[in-house]
């Protein structure tokens, strides 16, 4: 099928060839845990998640979580209680810090987390210590938290909340959905809690240091920070939970035959490139029904005359109108000459959003310039704003956005703010519904178009010095080893699965190439160790989103599955069809019952490790060819890991239900 390099299964599942790390499930008394690392992650108690991760974090000065090296790790485990001791280091160029923890769990129903750590240079840091994400099931739950002011009687945020809702906690205490109850304690600092939902985080983190404190702050070599958290369960059961599996292979997805939404319009974001589409990639990106083209065009500069025009020539190219990202001055500043192009390309429009060069929310002055200037060049496209970086920066100007001269509302998101690992790109899926959910509060009555959407961040707006370049040999930090594996594709099927029920009028995915992409650049020569593709290779999303694409406007079915973090799905009848996309979303095998609401013969097409190779070099062929015909109405789908299955029926029957 052509000559590129031979990807290992690894690579082709994740990006990497190391495996993930190994998970290992623990108990503490009524307590069942999952070790990973150095971190705690889904703590349960009588079976209800009170716990999402517990771990240790070192931030730089922007941000950034530098990665841990394990220099020693022991376990010691009983049937009823454990103990971890462990020793990592995060070393970056700026930053050198190593630490101790002690995790250990008690029959009792006790876990109590150390981090006994040392600068071994002298750098400038956000935040070094415990995090511990609480998971957003919680939301609308009392909560009361020890202050050294005293007791403070609260509630989990059920819409997401802009700013924190506790604060300078030395102890936080809560009931749990089965009836419960959890204590938190905290020593070594105060700590306080944000809603990471406005970052697509699953959960509400508690950390240390309040961020009124000034910050970045210098640690001098051999300066210690030493914490501990302790958490108290109280069971409400007398019947012990059995110990959780971490690799469920028996999962049911039941569709129903009713509409909840209609399927919004997918776009996709021109690369920052100076080349165009070349023929095959426009004959590639021709063969599903995109929605727009989105580029971003800074008029403060001089490079943008010619990203339109590039834009103007790739849209053309593909027959989409293009959707405008516009970055002028804090009045309104080059917006004259940006329209005045745009009219002379006579490129059709879809919907344009506006931003000052000084922030990156919408604001009035910018706005009302860009509604002057669009209606004296005669444009008809919609003006729209919000937040070009993620939904918080749009939480956190609510009461100052321009909202009754807004014609549409948008916002950027990245599942790679706070955690960088597999699992936890997973879990940021179900909260980006949440933001959806906020926003419509915030705005009730504007639609939604939501994008560019990415596995990294396209730039850093918390920074508070100058990004590092990266090093020989690795990547930018724009980019993801995993954009060409099967987990991206099964990714963007659980990102799919939660936004298209949401009634978004329009999502923009990814970029059309490149590193960011859906197709590698054909003229671009064979990768190194740390990108693994081919000249003109076909990323697996391509195969999602051509399938999603090519349901626009049809009806988005209600969907049920019985474990979201392992199996994600979208239903969608169009055309007296129904599609269905599976995503295995583990790195282990699983099997799917697939409840249907209609007869008629089943088709499966799998895209896995077993098909990558003829998807990514032959796509036409692998979309034509590779169908498996189950038999009429339900149908049971085996999926390997990260793999992602389109079932399809033809509707001969009435609804089953």
């Amino acid at each position: 099928m052509g000559d590129h390099p031979e990807f290992s299964a690894n690579v082709k599942r994740y990006g990497r060839d190391e495996s993930p790390a190994e998970r290992r499930p623990l108990r503490a008394g009524p307590l069942s845990v999952v070790l990973e690392n150095g971190d705690l992650r889904y703590i349960r108690l009588d079976g209800s998640l009170v716990v999402l991760r517990l771990y240790g974090a070192v931030r730089d000065r922007n941000w950034d979580t530098i990665e841990p090296r394990f220099l020693a790790y022991e376990v010691d485990e009983r049937e009823d209680a454990f103990e971890v001791r462990y020793t990592a280091e995060a070393v970056s160029d700026d930053l050198d810090f190593v630490w101790h923890g002690r995790l250990t769990g008690t029959p009792q129903g006790t876990i109590t987390a150390v981090f006994d750590g040392e600068a071994r240079s002298t750098f400038l840091k956000n935040r070094i210590g415990w995090c511990v994400l609480h998971p957003m099931g919680l939301a609308g739950l009392p909560a009361e938290t020890e202050t050294p002011d005293g007791p403070v009687a609260g509630t989990f945020p059920v819409a997401i909340a802009p700013w924190q809702p506790f604060f300078d906690m030395q102890a936080i205490s809560h009931p749990t959905p089965s009836g419960s109850r959890v204590t938190i304690r905290f020593d070594g600092d105060l700590f306080e809690m944000e809603d990471q939902r406005n970052w697509t985080d699953a959960s509400y983190k508690t950390y240390s240091t309040p961020l009124r404190l000034p910050y970045p702050v210098e640690m001098e070599a051999g300066q210690h920070v030493t914490q501990t958290v302790t958490i108290e369960a109280t069971s409400g059961s007398v019947v012990r939970t059995e110990r959780d599996s971490t690799a469920p292979n028996a999962i049911a997805v039941r569709v129903r035959d009713e509409v909840v939404s209609r399927m919004p319009a997918i776009g996709l974001e021109q690369p920052a490139s100076g080349q165009p589409l070349r023929e095959r990639e426009i004959d590639l990106l021709q063969a599903f029904r995109t929605g727009h083209l989105r580029v971003s065009l800074d008029v403060t500069g001089d490079e943008w005359q010619n990203a339109l025009g590039r834009a103007a020539d790739d849209a053309a190219a593909l027959g989409v109108p293009i959707e405008l990202e516009i970055v002028a001055g804090d009045g309104g500043e080059g917006l004259d000459a940006l329209f005045r192009t745009v009219q002379e390309l006579k490129a059709p429009l879809a919907r344009m959003f506006v931003f000052p060069s000084s922030g990156f929310t919408t604001t009035g002055p910018v706005l009302q310039e860009a509604i002057v200037e669009r209606d004296r060049a005669g444009i008809g496209a919609p003006i729209g704003g919000g937040s070009r970086a993620y939904f918080t920066e749009l939480n956190r100007a609510a009461g100052s956005l321009p909202l009754g001269s807004l014609e549409v509302l948008g916002y950027a998101f990245s599942p790679q703010v706070h955690a960088f690992d597999n699992a936890s790109l997973v879990e940021t899926l179900r909260a980006q519904a949440e933001t959806v959910r906020s926003a419509r509060a915030i705005a009730p009555n504007l639609t939604l178009a939501l994008g560019p959407i990415t596995l990294k961040p396209r730039f850093n707006p918390n920074a508070t010095g100058p990004e590092p370049s990266p090093a020989a040999g690795q990547l930018p930090s724009t980019v993801d080893p995993r954009q060409p594996s099967l987990f991206a594709a099964a990714w963007t099927v659980g990102s799919l699965a939660n936004l298209a029920p949401t009634s978004v009028e329009a999502l923009t995915y990814f970029q059309t190439v490149g590193w960011r992409g859906l197709i590698e650049r054909s003229d671009h020569p064979l990768r190194g160790a740390g990108f693994h593709s081919w000249p003109g290779m076909v990323f697996p999303i391509y195969h999602v989103l051509a399938d999603a694409a090519g349901l626009t406007g049809g009806d988005v079915l209600a969907c049920e599955t019985s474990d979201a973090l392992v199996v994600e799905a979208l239903a969608v009848r169009f055309d007296g069809r129904l599609v269905v996309l599976l995503a295995n979303l583990q790195d282990t095998p699983v099997e799917v019952t697939l409840s249907l609401p209609m007869q008629g013969p089943v088709h499966i097409r799998t895209l896995d490790e077993t098909t990558f190779e003829l998807a990514a070099a032959e796509p036409e062929r692998f979309r034509r060819e590779h169908l498996q015909v189950a038999a009429e109405g339900d149908a049971t789908v085996a999926l390997l890991p990260y793999a992602v299955a389109t079932i399809t029926v033809d509707e001969t029957a009435d609804s089953v239900e």
